[in-house]
């Protein structure tokens, strides 16, 4: 079975990475455009270019502006590939496009769709507090993330897990999926019921700001969701300069009130309070709150 594989980040690098050394015959990558980079403007790679080109150059590259594009579509149509696969690729395929591999279009997608449609699905598992969630591989049709079932593996989301763990949790599982997926394709379908389905949007850097009349748990879970990345953040006051605070890890406190110590930091919220445990001073590394106490004589002003 030969391959075609669209993908662009770091999730979509291991995924491609592990089918290579799994033995699957991939014709071809495509991934996005380079972007410039800071005020330097050099060209930043993603992380699918950066291993293909590294790791496993004799292999085509592509990077169109848009995979839908007539003369990109012809180019691709010169493999004969079997399948396309896509993985987190950041663009949503026409028809013309999907229906040029011999045996269709399949990608993977990180949540139990028909839940959690779109492109953050790990990030708002744990917004929600999912104490589940999974990986789903279907048959690519011209709906977003909407065509029929090939496979689905669950985990377990314990309290604890940021996003960047589940990340790590559903890449794992889910490049042994898609790889089985390929082995045995096709296979049974299962169409997904559309009045199950809930989408969600792309993480902007607004939706990791804390609004501390939330409740303790509703708190946790955002900082879980998105830490490592962007980091759920406030604004603070120290000596008279306002300042960002990243919040990375934190759990929700036994005692309802306000403590500070060299040691611990516990803040109020809406409803509960919460402890903090990891975070980051605008123009500072990350600390741990015991690291973080040394130096100040009470704790940073929250503005709320």
């Amino acid at each position: 079975m030969s391959i075609i594989y669209f993908g662009t980040p770091l999730f979509a690098a291991e995924v491609l990475d592990f089918l290579i050394e799994s033995g699957v015959e991939v014709l071809a990558v495509v991934t996005k455009p380079d972007k410039p980079r800071g005020r330097s403007g050099k060209p930043l790679f993603s992380a699918v270019k950066q291993l293909a080109t590294e790791k496993h150059p004799t292999i085509p590259l592509y990077q169109p502006d848009k995979a839908s594009n007539p003369s990109f579509e012809e180019e691709m149509a010169r493999y004969g590939a079997d399948l396309f696969v896509v993985v987190a690729y950041g663009e949503i395929m026409k028809q013309p496009l999907l229906d040029l591999p011999k045996q269709g279009c399949i990608n993977l997608h990180a949540s139990l769709l028909p839940k959690y449609r779109g492109a953050a699905p790990i990030q708002f598992a744990l917004l929600d507090g999912a104490k589940e969630t999974g990986v789903t591989i279907i048959e690519m049709v011209l709906k977003m993330d909407a065509g029929p079932i090939l496979a689905q593996e669950k985990i377990p989301i314990s309290k604890e897990m940021n996003s960047g763990e589940l990340e790590e949790a559903l890449c794992s599982l889910g490049k042994k999926t898609l790889l089985r997926v390929i082995k045995n394709y096709p296979k049974q379908k299962i169409e997904q019921d559309p009045a199950e389905a809930t989408y969600v949007q792309k993480i902007t850097p607004d939706m990791a700001a804390i609004d501390w009349k939330k409740s303790a748990e509703v708190l946790h879970n955002q900082i879980r969701a998105f830490s490592p990345r962007p980091g759920a953040w406030c604004e603070v006051d120290i000596g008279g300069q306002t300042k960002r605070l990243k919040i990375f890890k934190a759990e929700v406190a036994a005692e309802d009130k306000e403590i500070f110590s060299k040691d611990k930091w516990i803040v109020s919220c809406g409803e509960g309070a919460l402890s903090l445990l990891e975070v980051q001073l605008e123009g500072k590394k990350r600390l741990s709150i015991g690291e973080f106490a040394q130096g100040l004589s009470g704790p940073p002003k929250r503005k709320i």
